[in-house]
């Protein structure tokens, strides 16, 4: 583990630092323009409802992008028990400890479930467009 004081990993709170949350937020960024012009198509096509759902795929993709860079946490880190404090990205570390790897665990399920969350309502939205 890194021992400067904003680049340090706390379990079920920080599992990335700088060069990961920069990819992060590059993937968000990706997945809001794709949003963007998905809707943008499906409002200028007229596209029928049930195929402006796949608007879920790219919303989805931008908001676990930017919410795991607002909280400085990977899910799949998260979920396969490994960090990235201060490496080029995916370059990992093991979490040995059970606990800390359940309270990863736990956060990852949590940004899963508010990326889900934000990709129904932008889905929503997109369905009740004209």
């Amino acid at each position: 583990m890194t021992t400067t004081a904003q680049n340090v990993y706390i379990p079920g709170v920080c599992n990335i630092g700088p060069a990961e949350i920069r990819s992060r937020r590059r993937s968000g960024i990706v997945g809001l323009v794709v949003t963007v012009l998905f809707i943008a198509a499906a409002v200028v096509f007229d596209v029928p409802w049930p195929w402006r759902l796949l608007v879920i795929l790219p919303a989805g993709l931008g908001a676990t992008g930017f919410l795991q860079s607002a909280l400085h946490f990977c899910v799949k880190f998260g979920t396969q028990g490994l960090f990235n404090m201060d490496k080029a990205v995916g370059d990992t570390e093991a979490v040995h400890e059970t606990e800390y790897r359940r309270k990863d665990q736990r956060k990852a399920v949590i940004i899963i479930v508010g990326s889900l969350a934000i990709a129904l309502v932008i889905a929503l939205v997109t369905v009740l467009l004209p």
